[in-house]
């Protein structure tokens, strides 16, 4: 399939030309290109003919991916007989690529973000985060805080969240914002640092070897990679004189973590709002987005016209961010979509699991453990 640069692209005539996202539904939640339409490459082999009949025959077909890769593989599609197709060089990062290019930085995308905050999500973003720094004592007197910045939109939010409560000096706290290169190309660290700079984030970067370690592995390399990225921030963290580490999970991965600790996992367990750390003596991990939930975060970013970086690990450009247990996008995909299908019936269904977690009824529980120690309903009965 031929080559065209999203350059070249911009000089065709409007209208003469169908962009087509093929990425997962995962990566498309973090946007698309403008009059773009999603066809996944699943339905491209099992009823994409039907979706491409509605696009004009006169028109060119240029297809993208995330990184330009996938998209050069189509050629086989029998649905594409006869049309005139292009893939997209660079796939999304390049569209993103190229309008961090075009910006100029005037500290007006700084201003917009922290405004949206304050003002139009207030209530949907401010507010839960400090509600969940309140009811789960994550922020107190003199901590001094590594907020982890992973390149993308929840941790990139936690930290303009971060800036504004401390704002307000109700506790005196200071912050280090945290950002570690696991061996980013130079286009995603620069669209990392690109977003600091443009949103008043002074970040930290430190390097680290992660993904070439990683890429040897056949067996779990995801939970691995996410294994070894926690270790390195305790560490860096700790030589920084922190005492806790602020990490980007909002209220929709906590639910989509109990949901999927009963059905892939066979137990029933949350994404705790803070923790101990065991290996780091003194250490604590904190989720102040816990009450936040992810459409909100999407809704502030668009509305300041953001791109944010998700996932750029070597081995597919159709992987979300890494999540600490190690699931695959596809997984956590299918629980999200599952969730939603359930709604559809029940409009309290994701409070419902959240709250699960909070009511539990150990006379109503067959074993449970405590510390690592096994119980049975038997021992009291």
């Amino acid at each position: 399939m031929n080559e065209i640069s999203f350059e070249e692209l911009l000089k065709w005539p409007k209208g003469s030309y169908q962009l087509i996202d093929i990425r997962d539904e995962g990566l498309v939640l973090y946007g698309m290109i403008p009059g773009a339409v999603h066809i996944s490459m699943e339905e491209l082999e099992d009823e994409g003919g039907q979706k491409l009949g509605t696009i004009p025959k006169e028109k060119k077909l240029v297809f993208y991916c995330q990184i330009g890769r996938k998209s050069l593989e189509l050629d086989e599609y029998n649905a594409l007989e006869d049309r005139e197709c292009y893939s997209m060089e660079g796939g999304y990062m390049a569209y993103i690529r190229s309008g961090l290019k075009a910006e100029t930085d005037t500290g007006e995308k700084q201003k917009k973000a922290e405004e949206s905050i304050r003002k139009k999500f207030h209530k949907q973003l401010f507010s839960p985060f400090a509600r969940a720094c309140k009811a789960y004592q994550l922020v107190n007197e003199g901590d001094h805080i590594a907020v982890c910045i992973s390149g993308g939109k929840d941790s990139m939010l936690m930290a303009k969240l971060f800036q504004e409560i401390q704002r307000h000096r109700k506790v005196s706290f200071d912050l280090t914002f945290l950002v570690m290169d696991p061996g980013y190309n130079k286009e995603n660290r620069e669209l990392i640092e690109s977003n600091a700079k443009a949103l008043g984030i002074p970040v930290s970067i430190f390097e680290s070897d992660i993904f070439d370690a990683v890429d040897t592995i056949d067996k779990s390399p995801c939970y691995i990679c996410a294994r070894m990225r926690r270790g390195y921030l305790y560490s860096k963290a700790k030589e920084l004189g922190c005492n806790k580490i602020a990490l980007g999970h909002h209220y929709d991965d906590v639910i989509e973590t109990i949901l999927m600790g009963m059905l892939h996992g066979g137990q029933i367990q949350t994404m705790m709002p803070k923790l101990h750390s065991t290996n780091f003596e003194g250490m604590e991990i904190i989720r102040p987005l816990y009450f936040i939930r992810e459409s909100d975060i999407c809704a502030w970013r668009d509305y300041n016209d953001l791109h944010f970086l998700q996932c750029a690990c070597h081995f597919t450009d159709t992987c979300t961010t890494c999540h600490e247990d190690g699931t695959t996008s596809s997984k956590r995909l299918e629980t999200k979509k599952l969730i939603a299908e359930l709604k559809k019936d029940n409009p309290f269904i994701e409070s419902n699991i959240f709250k699960s977690v909070e009511n539990v009824n150990l006379d109503t529980v067959i074993e449970y453990k405590k510390g690592g120690v096994r119980h049975s309903f038997l021992e009291d009965y």
